[in-house]
């Protein structure tokens, strides 16, 4: 299995659903992969936000070694699911599919915890609540892997 996340710039959220989502494919030994992007290009090539970084390490995971990059229409055919942080990442991802399989590879990333609720992952970068994101993305990773054993 082949998993994206998305956010916006690729330096809070979706690096850190990655991080999180690594190290619960590590403890359960599956053999994933899992990738991150974001939808704008501002920070192509940067590592993740700072106060990102040290809300993951309070929690032994370390996320420094990653690279913001844009999400492309090739990562459709790379990753067999694609989970979005928010409605406007949605829209703008599937804005991108061409074919309906690759917008069936799409979905919400707190659909997994929060099934029906159309949630969003609050972006931390503006608010600093990179505490509350961590813990919404750990259970929606949580229910991903569990969906899957």
């Amino acid at each position: 299995m082949n998993v994206l996340m998305v956010c916006l710039g690729n330096i809070c959220r979706s690096p850190m659903a990655e991080g999180i989502l690594r190290h619960k494919i590590s403890a359960h030994n599956l053999d994933w992969e899992v990738d991150s992007a974001g939808t704008g290009g501002w920070h192509i090539g940067q590592p993740p936000d700072h106060r990102a970084q040290a809300a993951m390490r309070v929690h032994g995971l370390d996320i420094s070694g990653l690279r913001a990059r844009q999400f492309s229409k090739i990562d459709f055919d790379r990753f067999d699911l694609i989970l979005t942080m928010d409605n406007e990442n949605y829209r703008d991802v599937i804005h991108m599919a061409n074919l309906p399989v690759q917008k069936n590879k799409v979905k919400p990333i707190l659909d997994y915890a929060f099934p029906g609720q159309h949630r969003g992952v609050p972006d931390p970068y503006f608010n600093d609540r990179f505490q509350e994101v961590y813990n919404l993305l750990d259970a929606s990773c949580e229910v991903l892997i569990k969906s899957y054993l």
